[in-house]
């Protein structure tokens, strides 16, 4: 920030630092700086007197004349400095009167323990790295506002040591996919983002324009129509951790930008994608969280395998009393829902009136891991239809604490259904309906060279990464999630 732009007063006393710093000869922003031990490397030799190099962030200094103390911290913890004026010299103790806060710093001196016991290190030599002309958010309380902290994650992550833990838990969860996955002979696969047809889900994408090309594309709002044409070409398991894109509602589990892990596996149906699926969540809560009892939200949840198995029918019969084969049309359902009062999507298709029915009075009461089974053909319009009923497909979501983890199929592999499929989708587009499926003859063409039966799982990982690290929003689970801009080109 400027003093044009109406920099505070400690912004302008930091300016005038800076300027006193240059004055001096001093580079206050250096190109670079070898140090040899990280702050908790630092610490833990406090009891054996060892020559360092550290580098961090400042704490505030408490300056006691001749002696001063202050901690540095960088992304192993953090270490205390004792800085002795006649050690530093007039230069050196020009330089800390200098520094505020936030500032980074390296220094090099000997390990000990302060009187008090605290790890530390006897600074010899003082280097400025970067002045921070901003001051940090206050140490104890950090950042109060929400939105703030999001938009300005840097701050969030300066001050908060719960939301660097998070994203460290983030990581680690995506590396512990990867190597469940790739143990079980995976193949990890990259496909293209920009898409000259979006597919794979029902959703709204966002457009773009390749100017070379003059040809209009979509960021993907699937990797599956891509990941099952390499099912076709000869790859028996596949799989893709990328982002998806779909420019629909925000909400505490919705952002436009989002990960997704998909999986694809040859000779394999959606019992087997149960079984893929349950295991790999399992695998990564026991790795990072420890145990297969995990706390959510207050809830205690036991992701143990098997987890288990529940038909839309049973669980709308068991919530609402309806039995919605007894109901095999829309108007039917209707009037049946009219009469016992129920909130089910009036002027929806038969099977949107089931899911209506689902979300209303069955994802609420689904705490505990389980799979929600058989959703009706037109809602799943890649899915195979159900061995035993051609009203439904077999399909499956996964329900933890009441949300969707993701979403699972037994593929769809006859060419003909495929584009009967698509066809219906394209008539649901032509009255309105902005999130149907396009028809992609270049993948009913694949298809018509044979794929072979295959399951599919899709997994959510920022709700992965809510569920195990015991956040409500999924905005707090995204390092930066989208928000709308202010008047000054950043997020409000």
């Amino acid at each position: 920030m400027t003093e044009q732009a109406g920099e505070s007063d400690e912004s302008a006393q930091r300016r005038a630092a800076l300027e006193r710093i240059r004055r001096r000869g001093i580079d206050p922003f250096p190109t670079t700086f070898v140090r040899t031990h990280t702050c908790a490397e630092a610490a833990a030799l406090a009891d054996t007197p060892t020559s360092v190099t550290v580098a961090g962030r400042m704490g505030v200094l408490r300056d006691l004349g001749r002696l001063a103390f202050v901690h540095i911290g960088d992304d192993s913890g953090r270490v205390q400095l004792l800085l002795r004026r006649e050690t530093l010299g007039d230069a050196g103790w020009a330089l800390l009167r200098d520094l505020h806060a936030g500032d980074i710093v390296g220094a090099t001196g000997e390990t000990l323990r302060s009187r008090p016991g605290e790890p530390s290190v006897g600074v010899q030599t003082l280097t400025l790295l970067a002045k921070a002309l901003q001051p940090p958010p206050e140490k104890f309380h950090g950042l109060k506002d929400v939105e703030l902290r999001q938009r300005q994650r840097y701050l969030d992550l300066m001050s908060n040591e719960r939301s660097r833990e998070v994203f460290r838990l983030r990581s680690r969860i995506v590396s512990c996919l990867r190597r469940c996955l790739d143990a079980r002979g995976f193949l990890e696969v990259e496909t293209p983002v920009l898409q000259p047809l979006y597919g794979g889900a029902s959703a709204r994408p966002f457009q773009t324009y390749h100017n070379e090309l003059e040809q209009q594309l979509y960021l993907r709002i699937s990797d599956e129509l891509y990941l099952k044409r390499l099912i076709v070409g000869g790859f028996d398991r596949v799989y893709e951790i990328g982002h998806d894109f779909r420019n629909e509602s925000v909400s505490f589990k919705h952002n436009p930008e989002f990960t997704m892990l998909e999986a694809y596996q040859a000779y394999a149906d959606y019992y087997d994608m149960m079984e893929l699926y349950e295991s790999l969540v399992a695998s990564v809560a026991q790795e990072v969280a420890g145990g297969l009892l995990v706390d959510y939200q207050g809830q205690r949840l036991d992701l143990s395998p098997p987890w288990r198995r529940l038909t839309m029918h049973q669980a709308i019969q068991e919530a609402t009393g309806l039995d919605f084969n007894d109901y095999r049309d829309a108007p039917a359902l209707a009037a049946a829902c009219r009469e016992r009062h129920l909130r089910y999507g009036d002027g929806a298709s038969w099977g949107k009136m089931i899911d209506e029915l689902v979300k209303n009075y069955v994802e609420p009461t689904l705490i505990q891991p389980t799979f929600l089974m058989d959703y009706p053909w037109e809602l799943s319009p890649l899915a195979k239809r159900h061995r035993d009923d051609p009203l439904l497909v077999e399909r499956f979501e996964p329900f933890v604490a009441g949300f969707e983890l993701g979403n699972a199929f037994s593929e769809l592999n006859d060419p003909d259904d495929q584009r009967e499929r698509f066809l219906d989708q394209q008539r649901a587009a032509a009255q309105g309906d902005f999130e149907a499926q396009q028809l992609d003859e270049d993948y009913l063409l694949a298809l018509q060279h044979g794929m072979p039966p295959t399951g599919g799982i899709g997994l959510g990982v920022d709700r992965l990464v809510m569920l195990l690290s015991d956040n409500h929003s999924i905005r707090e689970v995204i390092l930066f999630p989208h928000h709308r801009r202010t008047e000054t080109g950043g997020a409000e």
